[in-house]
């Protein structure tokens, strides 16, 4: 069966425009008991792209039903959701962002499918992880971590040290073990006035830094009570003080600089890539831009030492509307994007697959990358991102750490003030 690309631009944007205008809302979407209506915004070359786009030729071929799938950017899924999936241009099946904000909101509302029953026939939740599942189920009022699933995740994410080999080996320095190492390392660059660490206090790195310090002093209830708001958070005990403190003490070392708080992430990234710093930590999306940016030295990757959990999730998820057409045909396209061949696709190709076999995957580098995550999936490691519990608090922290660093705040002057203003937004969540 061949399949129906469309792509929604100019004059159909217009046509979805007035139909949200026009408060049509009644009735699911007209059924062609053939046909699989399917949105996700991945480019035909991404490592998801890639996958499902074998995932449409293996459904056409198995089900002999035809895909028409529309091709739809990030930002025109994300600000039209909540007003399509109440109408009767629902599509069967699309991808969207996990959390909160976005998944749980549509949750909440009644737009998207209870796939328990699904999950339960297929067994994906054998598939996943504890912490993967997290961002798939959601409650009643759309908080991530119980309740039924609503989405079933299609990839990972995580964040990890990068470090250039060569500038190692050049100084006679092994990958450190232990926390201790990891700072003898960092000295020994310092040393030989090279500062070790490629930051952004401006965005996301420091930030995720801070939270991967203070989850080497955490368990799982602390990230519990962090991100799903099961107990309060005590921003004077000793994870938090840890973090922020030893985030002092690395830029008073010199480890990281001060000129972190004007670096934005692409800042810092770039500065790894033209191998200015020796070690940058941060996220896996990095990995396939360094495999093919990176072209004057040897890099690898390790997790961050001594540490059981890192930050990071399941990746964007396939959802069924409830206004759904043909589920069934839905639940038999998920099932076969979650196989081992379609999941290998993802591997092979600079992504992190969530049920993939690791001996379908070949190139060296993506092996040391799902090699990683598979560890920290296997001992319930995916701890989720430091912003992710308020709308606000990636600013805030963003702001908290520039002031650290640039020594206008203590330590607990500067937990104090991300105290305060975590409580007043999980307030503003939960009441």
């Amino acid at each position: 069966m061949k399949k129906t690309r469309r792509t929604l631009t100019g004059v159909a944007v217009l046509g979805v425009s007035a139909l949200l205008l026009s408060g049509c809302s009644a009735g699911a979407a007209e059924s062609d008991p053939d046909t699989l209506k399917l949105w996700h915004f991945e480019s035909e070359t991404s490592a998801m792209g890639i996958a499902w786009e074998e995932a449409i030729k293996v459904f056409e071929e198995e089900t002999g039903a035809t895909v028409e799938f529309e091709e739809k950017s990030f930002e025109q899924i994300r600000s039209t959701a909540s007003q399509v999936l109440n109408s009767n241009e629902a599509p069967d099946i699309l991808e969207y962002n996990k959390g909160n904000a976005t998944a749980g909101l549509l949750a909440s509302q009644g737009l998207l499918t209870d796939l328990d029953e699904a999950v339960a026939e297929y067994g994906w939740d054998d598939a996943l992880a504890p912490s993967l599942q997290t961002t798939a189920r959601y409650d009643e009022d759309g908080i991530m971590g119980s309740g039924p699933f609503y989405g079933v995740p299609n990839y990972g994410e995580f964040v990890e040290v990068y470090y250039n080999k060569d500038m190692f080996e050049a100084n006679g320095l092994a990958v450190p073990t232990t926390l201790a190492e990891f700072e003898s390392v960092m000295k020994a660059f310092t040393d030989k006035g090279i500062t070790p660490l490629a930051e952004s206090a401006a965005e996301y790195p420091l930030g995720q830094l801070w939270y991967q310090l203070a989850l080497t002093k955490a368990d799982r209830s602390f990230v519990d009570d962090y991100q799903t708001y099961t107990g309060d958070i005590d921003w004077s005990g000793p994870e938090l003080t840890y973090a922020t403190e030893t985030i002092k003490d690395w830029t008073d070392a010199g480890y990281i600089s001060t000129d972190a708080t004007g670096f934005k992430a692409e800042d810092a990234g770039t500065a790894f890539i033209n191998g200015t710093y020796p070690i940058f930590y941060s996220g896996s999306w990095w990995h396939n831009r360094f495999t093919t940016e990176v072209s004057d030295f040897e890099w690898g990757t390790f997790l961050f030492p001594e540490a059981e959990m890192s930050p990071g999730s399941a990746g964007n998820m396939w959802v069924v509307p409830e206004k759904a057409a043909n589920k069934d045909l839905a639940y038999e396209f998920i099932d076969i994007t979650m196989r081992p061949e379609i999941q290998a696709l993802i591997g092979n190709n600079g992504g992190i697959p969530v049920a993939a076999d690791t001996a379908d995957i070949t190139d060296p580098k993506s092996q040391e990358l799902i090699g990683n995550f598979n560890t920290l999936t296997e001992q319930d490691g995916i701890a989720f991102y430091p912003d992710w519990p308020t709308a606000t608090f990636y600013d805030e922290l963003n702001a908290g750490l520039q002031e650290l660093i640039n020594d206008t705040k203590s330590p607990a002057e500067v937990n104090e003030q991300l105290g305060g203003q975590y409580q007043s937004g999980v307030d503003d969540i939960v009441g």
